[in-house]
């Protein structure tokens, strides 16, 4: 009996809302819930258009977060580009150097088609202390020989020392125990270039009366026999005269930039002339 009553019920209450769909689409369709519709769909639109805000905001990060992506794909790619680049510039530099010092070095080499020389790498500096040196990766077995000179396309940058079977160490003029004998080009006249503690050079044995400017180009002179004629030392910076000295003095500046010292030529035609052997000959006469 309950169950019959609630079917009946239930295709009663069927009924009643086909009935109330059919009239509000009745009136909906004259016009006449024109006001409740709108009222109602208000704030459905305001939903549907938040709703539909927020899906294109998704949708835009969504897209700006693939861009990112791809942009830091790409960046990542453009430095590891950039880094190779720098890379081969470095090397090309380097390169475009060394052929510029080698360049200098032939031109020097066969400016002095008189003179024989070697081409040596620098392979160690010694410039601390009290001590001025070079090490270059040529020795005896190259034809090295102690007092042997070493240049560059600048200038004289000292003498060889020490020979070993594949190295050799070079004393810099610049160094204090060093001592050459020059002279001035201009005028001629002759003294001696001692290297300073501060790497610098020293001038002296200038006569007085001689003439002697800033700017005088200073190239070796022969005498002792300890290296090879009319090579470049320096060019004079400035010039000292003392009342009571027998000599004017003048600091010179080396045309050979010591610290970047890579490549140097060993003149392996010159043999330094010992000037003692006259004087023991004197001696024992």
């Amino acid at each position: 009996m309950i169950r019959r009553r609630w079917y009946s019920n239930k295709i009663l209450l069927f009924i009643v809302s086909i009935t109330i769909c059919g009239l509000l689409i009745a009136l909906s369709s004259v016009g006449f819930l024109s006001p409740i519709e709108n009222l109602v769909g208000l704030p459905l639109l305001w939903a549907n258009g938040f709703l539909n805000q927020i899906a294109i905001s998704s949708s835009e990060g969504i897209t700006d977060f693939a861009q990112l992506r791809n942009l830091r794909a790409r960046n990542a790619a453009l430095e590891e580009a950039l880094a190779r680049f720098q890379t081969e510039l470095v090397e090309l530099r380097e390169i475009e150097n060394d052929y510029k010092r080698l360049t200098e070095l032939l031109d020097y080499r066969d400016s002095r088609t008189s003179q024989q020389f070697l081409t040596a790498d620098v392979i160690g500096v010694d410039q601390s202390g009290q001590r001025r040196s070079i090490v270059i990766n040529r020795g005896s077995r190259d034809g090295v020989t102690n007092g042997m000179p070493v240049v560059t396309g600048q200038g004289l940058v000292g003498r060889v020392v020490n020979v070993a079977s594949t190295f050799s160490r070079v004393l810099l003029i610049t160094d204090p125990t060093s001592a050459v004998s020059v002279r001035v080009q201009n005028s001629r006249v002759e003294g001696s270039i001692i290297g300073q503690l501060s790497g610098s050079l020293l001038l002296t044995f200038i006569p007085l009366d001689a003439e002697l400017n800033e700017g005088d180009l200073i190239i070796t002179s022969g005498v002792g026999g300890n290296f090879p004629a009319d090579i470049a030392i320096g060019q004079v910076n400035s010039v000292r005269q003392f009342q009571f000295e027998l000599f004017q003095e003048a600091q010179v500046r080396s045309l050979i930039d010591f610290d970047t010292l890579e490549f140097v030529l060993v003149i392996t035609s010159f043999e330094p002339v010992d000037l003692n052997v006259f004087e023991e000959a004197e001696g024992t006469n």
